[in-house]
């Protein structure tokens, strides 16, 4: 109904055109503008007719498969964007469970080194007393001669002291006596 409404429009645009004269080529009183339009309308009855009949609907058949083309190509698409996402998440997974494994190894390893490192430390510690002991006896032995050399030399040289302060002698025994109460207030200390 909308085409015979425009077709009709369209053939009286030439005849409103000619009652202003600004049309002269559509001069209908002409029998070779009516000859072209009889051909024209044929022309375009013959054009509708091919293009209705053959041109569009084999046009329709190829976007028909080029749809359907389309629609295989997405399917498959999903296919494999489902199978890539199963893989990722299986990847992943694994990763997880290595990354697991891993910082168990490592904390087994880190446990096993504390252990290993805790013994070391124990039996130096236990070489160190040993030692410790050690040279706190030859101190103790070192500073026991020590202080008995220091006896007969601490005497001489109080007795040379006292000899060239007062010009006597004094005697072994007392000299003695005050070597050994010097000693020990020494040791007190």
């Amino acid at each position: 109904m909308r085409r015979f409404a425009a077709i009709a429009l369209l053939s009286l645009a030439p005849t409103a055109a000619m009652a202003d004269g600004t049309l002269p080529q559509m001069d209908l009183k002409n029998p070779l503008t009516l000859d072209q339009l009889g051909w024209m309308a044929v022309i375009m009855v013959v054009l509708y007719l091919l293009l209705s009949r053959w041109a569009l609907p084999e046009m329709g058949k190829v976007l028909a498969n080029r749809a359907a083309a389309i629609e295989r190509d997405l399917t498959a698409a999903r296919a494999a964007k489902t199978a890539a996402d199963q893989a990722a998440q299986e990847v992943n997974a694994t990763l997880k469970q290595a990354r697991h494994a891993a910082q168990a190894q490592v904390a087994a390893s880190v446990e096993r080194a504390k252990a290993e490192a805790a013994l070391n430390a124990a039996a130096l510690h236990a070489k160190l007393e040993e030692k410790l002991a050690q040279s706190e006896a030859q101190i103790a032995t070192g500073r026991a001669q020590a202080m008995a050399a220091i006896k007969p030399v601490a005497e001489q040289a109080a007795q040379t002291i006292l000899v060239r302060l007062t010009g006597t002698a004094p005697e072994d025994d007392q000299i003695g006596q005050r070597v050994d109460d010097a000693l020990a207030a020494r040791k007190a200390a």
